[in-house]
């Protein structure tokens, strides 16, 4: 009778174990199963980024970035539409994804073992290796053994500081690690190299030349690394996300809008490519009557409306940025769409001018609290360059800090540069986040450079 019981028991025992197996093999199989189900249930496509030069960032009041418009175009193929959560630091864009608050991070992530463990890699993107990012010089570094006794910042726990650990101990121990703090970016640290805050850094080859089109005293010849891979994460139960993200990737439409869109952002220089224009003799530019004709419409000198034309295409109508501003003026498709230019008419140098000149005058309209004109004239050059939300962003960090709100140079133009350091882009009066405004504060000081050295001819 014991032993019967016994078995009893022991058949109830192995029945439940069996069916708590079943049922937790049934609640896995569920999750995995329904992973994109339970995304296309919420109708949104939950996706994490952070401020970047090739990532995302607004430009002319316009969102951008490869990672950006890669997302957009995923999420009209799955028909979902698109949420954006702006991290601080790639570990905290991790840990959204593990705590399920985010269902994709779209940021060229480097594959580490320990992510490779703990998530899925999907989208990869071009292998780079890293270099030393140091300025040009005398005294610039060669070769890795001359990193001895030299100050290297690098970020914790990031594929740089695993790097120069290695490095580190091959040459002796004697490399200073200088950790920066998280929520700098690799972008963040290489301009700190550029302004010669700090000396060295480490970065990956490809993202360093592009620093380097507009910061040419940048060095980064001295390889450190081999060739990685990236890409962007999603979890690994994500299966059927995984499976329709592969799906998308090899549909041509998607091959050839990466293809753009990696020449956009990453071949490109942001700075505008020198033209020549043909220049009658005596003249500012091949349109000085189409600028006479139209600055009296917004009380300017026509020779400040024709630097401004200079700077944006050097007088070429055709041009093209990389951002897709358009023609002499180089209106983005948005405002020149708003002003009544289409594809073909955007072209056209005088109703380019035209267009431009109305939005000018929304401009004028929307600095109007700056009494004093020349400041105005500016805000306004600025706003053009980078959209007016950046430096309505600026004036108020100008003003919250003991500024004037209403003076451009050492006061607003100031705050525009300091958009790029997490501790202003994250302040509560920051409203339209990370901007590199060194472009920014170049193209106002080249113009009105410009303007007054065409206020010298008749």
């Amino acid at each position: 009778m014991k032993n019967k019981s016994t078995i009893i028991l022991l058949t109830l025992s192995v029945l439940l174990f069996a069916s708590c197996v079943r049922k937790n093999t049934e609640s896995l199989s569920y999750s995995i199963s329904n992973d994109l189900k339970e995304i296309t249930k919420s109708d949104t496509l939950r996706v994490a980024t952070m401020y970047g030069s090739t990532s995302y960032f607004l430009f002319r009041d316009e969102l951008m970035g490869f990672d950006y418009e890669m997302a957009e175009n995923l999420a009209n193929y799955l028909h979902l539409n698109l949420e954006f959560s702006i991290a601080t630091s790639e570990n905290e864009m991790t840990q959204w994804l593990q705590e399920n608050k985010v269902d994709l991070v779209a940021y060229n992530v480097t594959a580490t073992k320990e992510l490779k463990r703990n998530f899925s890699f999907v989208l990869p993107q071009s292998d780079s290796y890293q270099v030393l990012v140091q300025n040009m010089g005398v005294n610039a570094l060669s070769d890795v053994t001359e990193l001895a006794g030299k100050s290297v910042y690098v970020k914790e726990n990031s594929i740089f500081y695993d790097r120069l650990h290695a490095l580190n101990d091959e040459i002796g121990g004697t490399i200073n690690i200088v950790l920066a703090d998280d929520s700098l970016s690799n972008d963040d640290l290489i301009d700190m190299v550029a302004e010669h805050k700090i000396n060295y850094t480490l970065a990956y080859h490809n993202v360093a030349l592009l620093h380097k089109s507009y910061s040419s005293s940048l060095d980064c010849h001295m390889s450190v690394g081999f060739d990685q891979h990236n890409g962007w994460l999603i979890r690994k139960r994500s299966r059927n996300l995984r499976t329709a993200i592969e799906r998308w990737e090899k549909l041509p439409v998607t091959e050839q809008i990466q293809s753009v869109l990696f020449n956009k952002y990453w071949e490109k220089s942001p700075y505008f490519a020198l033209r020549e224009a043909k220049i009658p003799k005596g003249a500012i530019s091949p349109y000085d009557r189409l600028f006479k004709k139209y600055a009296p419409s917004i009380n300017w000198d026509w020779r400040l409306l024709a630097a401004l034309a200079f700077h944006e295409s050097r007088f070429d109508p055709t041009d093209e940025s990389w951002a897709g501003a358009v023609g002499l003026m180089q209106l983005m498709p948005r405002t020149a769409l708003k002003f009544g230019l289409d594809r073909t008419t955007v072209y056209d140098p005088e109703m380019n001018i035209e267009a431009s000149v109305q939005y000018i005058k929304s401009l004028n309209l929307a600095f109007r609290q700056i009494e004093n004109k020349n400041e105005r004239i500016k805000f306004i050059l600025a706003a053009y360059n980078s959209g007016p939300a950046h430096v309505l962003d600026a004036m108020a960090l100008a003003s919250k800090f003991g500024k004037n709100p209403h003076v451009w140079f050492n006061q607003v133009e100031y705050f525009l540069l300091k958009k790029n350091d997490p501790d202003f882009y994250n302040d509560p009066v920051v409203k339209y986040g990370y901007f590199h405004g060194k472009e920014t504060v170049k193209y106002v000081q080249s113009t009105l450079a410009t303007y007054e050295k065409y206020q010298t001819r008749k």
